[in-house]
C-alpha cells in the first residue's frame, strides 16, 4: 500500500471522491447543527470565518514571525489549506450541540478524509512525495552501507575525461547504490542530519576509477533524502550511467539547513555556519571517505530553490572548491522575504558582510573566468524567472561560462528533477567524466 501513487493513477481520484462523500456529510452535520435556519447560517458563516482567519493567521506566522517558509506559494496552496481547516472546524462545531459519540467519530472521520486529499493536494502542486512510502520517509531504494576506502582498494590511473581509459568490468552492477551516513563538522560546528550518497556502478568495479563529484543541495523546508524521492536521484544517475558504461559522477547530498524548517542561508552568521560545513567539512569528508577525483574541476555543486541559491553562493564565494555549478530555481541572493529583515537575522543589522558574501555583490566585484554553470527555471515559475535571468546576465559579465535553460513548469520538483537530468550531460562533461 505505501508505494501506491499519490500523484497519478486510481489513488488520487478514489481520495477525492472519498472527500466529496466526507464534505457532504460535514455540511449535513454543520448545518443540521443549529435549531434554526438563522442560527444554522449564523454556525456556516462562523466556520468559514474561523477557518480564513486560522488559515491567514498560521501562513503569516511561519512566513513572517517562524520564517519557515521565506518564498511565497501559489494561490492554489493557500486555498487547499482552508479547504483543511475549514473541515477541521466543521467537524469540531457540531459536537457543542450533538455530543453522541456515534456521530462525532463520524464527524472527526470525514474530516480526516478531507484533510488527506487537501494534503494531497497541495503536495501534487510540488510533487514532493510521489508515494506514501515517500511521505513517511520509508522509500526504498538499493541502499548499501558505505563502502570503505581503505588500502586494499585498487585505484585506476587519472585519465582525462575518465571513459578514455574505461573498460566495462565483468559482473560490473547494473544498477548504482545508495548509501546514507553523517558528515562530521569539525571546522563549522553546523548541526548536520545524515548525508545522502548515490554511488553509480562503476564505483563497485575493481580497479575504481577517480570518479567526478556532485555535490547536491536540497531545498527549505526539506531534507537530504528529497532528492532521491520527489527528485527521483537514484533513476536520473542510473539512466545516464546506463548509457556511459556504468560511468556517472558520485553524488552526496549534504544538509544544508540543519533541520526540516531550518534556514541558515547558506551562509556563516548567527544562524549557523552552513557555508563553512559545505565548502570545508563536506568537502573533506568526501576526500577522505570516497574514491574519487580529487581535483577541484572535477566537483560541481548544485541545488533546487533554496539549493540552487546556496549553489550560487559556493560557487561565487569558494570557486576553488566548487569552479562548476548547478543552480536550479534559485533565488539572485539569499533571503528571508526582504534585505532588513535578512540582514537583521544574520547579521544584526550590518549590511556590510552580507554584501562581502552576497553573489551579486561578488559577480560584480570580480572576476571569474575560470568557474561554469547552468541556471535552470521554470517558465511558469514567477517568482523565480526574473531572479534566474539576472544571475544568468551577471555571471555572464562576470566572465563565468554560463548558459541559460527555461524549462515547461513552475516552482515544483518536476521541473527541479527534470533540470538535473537535462544538465547531467553538461555536467558530465564539464567535470571530465565523458
Amino acid at each position: 500500500m505505501l508505494s501506491w501513487p499519490l500523484l497519478s493513477g486510481w489513488l488520487p481520484v478514489v481520495l477525492h471522491g472519498a472527500a466529496i462523500a466526507a464534505t457532504a456529510v460535514l455540511v449535513w452535520r454543520l448545518w443540521w447543527s443549529g435549531t434554526s435556519q438563522h442560527s444554522r447560517i449564523r454556525v456556516v458563516a462562523g466556520c468559514l470565518a474561523v477557518s480564513a482567519t486560522a488559515t491567514v493567521v498560521v501562513t503569516y506566522l511561519a512566513r513572517n514571525v517562524w520564517l519557515l517558509i521565506p518564498d511565497d506559494s501559489q494561490a492554489a496552496v493557500y486555498v487547499w489549506i482552508g479547504m483543511a481547516m475549514l473541515a477541521i472546524s466543521a467537524a469540531i462545531v457540531p459536537v457543542v450541540s450533538d455530543r453522541r459519540l456515534p456521530r462525532t467519530l463520524a464527524g472527526l472521520v470525514a474530516a480526516a478524509v478531507v484533510v488527506a486529499a487537501c494534503a494531497n493536494q497541495v503536495n501534487a502542486v510540488f510533487g514532493v512525495y510521489p508515494t506514501a512510502a515517500d511521505a513517511l520517509g520509508t522509500g526504498q531504494f538499493d541502499q548499501v552501507p558505505l563502502p570503505r576506502d581503505d588500502a586494499s582498494v585498487r585505484v585506476m590511473a587519472d585519465a582525462d575525461p575518465v571513459a578514455s581509459r574505461w573498460a566495462v568490468p565483468p559482473q560490473l552492477p547494473a544498477r548504482g547504490k545508495a548509501a546514507s551516513a553523517p558528515i562530521p563538522s569539525p571546522v563549522s560546528g553546523f548541526s548536520a542530519r545524515n548525508a545522502e550518497i548515490y554511488l553509480p556502478p562503476a564505483y563497485f568495479a575493481d580497479p575504481r576509477p577517480q570518479l567526478p563529484v556532485l555535490v547536491l543541495i536540497a531545498g527549505q523546508p526539506g531534507t537530504p533524502s528529497d532528492w532521491l524521492t520527489a527528485g527521483n536521484l537514484v533513476g536520473t544517475m542510473d539512466s545516464f550511467a546506463a548509457a556511459h558504461a556504468g560511468l556517472a559522477p558520485v553524488v552526496v547530498v549534504p544538509d544544508g539547513t540543519g533541520s526540516e524548517f531550518g534556514d541558515p542561508l547558506c551562509l556563516d552568521s548567527r544562524r549557523g555556519n552552513a557555508d563553512s560545513y559545505l565548502s570545508r567539512d563536506v568537502p573533506a569528508w568526501i576526500r577522505t571517505y570516497l574514491t574519487v577525483d580529487t581535483d577541484p574541476h572535477s566537483w560541481a555543486v548544485g541545488g533546487l530553490s533554496y539549493g540552487g541559491t546556496c549553489a550560487l553562493q559556493l560557487a561565487t564565494n569558494h570557486p576553488d572548491v566548487y569552479p562548476t555549478f548547478l543552480d536550479i530555481s534559485g533565488a539572485a541572493e539569499p533571503g528571508l522575504g526582504d534585505r532588513q529583515k535578512t540582514l537583521a537575522e544574520t547579521f544584526s543589522g550590518d549590511p556590510a558582510p552580507f554584501i562581502r558574501v552576497n553573489p551579486l555583490d561578488l559577480l560584480r566585484s570580480h572576476r571569474y573566468p575560470g568557474s561554469a554553470g547552468a541556471i535552470v527555471v521554470g517558465a511558469g515559475d514567477s517568482d523565480t524567472v526574473g531572479d534566474s535571468r539576472a544571475v544568468y546576465a551577471a555571471t555572464q559579465a562576470a566572465g563565468m561560462n554560463t548558459h541559460y535553460l527555461e524549462l515547461p513548469g513552475a516552482h515544483d520538483w518536476r521541473v527541479f528533477s527534470a533540470g538535473l537530468g537535462r544538465e547531467l550531460p553538461w555536467l558530465a562533461h564539464q567535470l571530465n567524466l565523458v
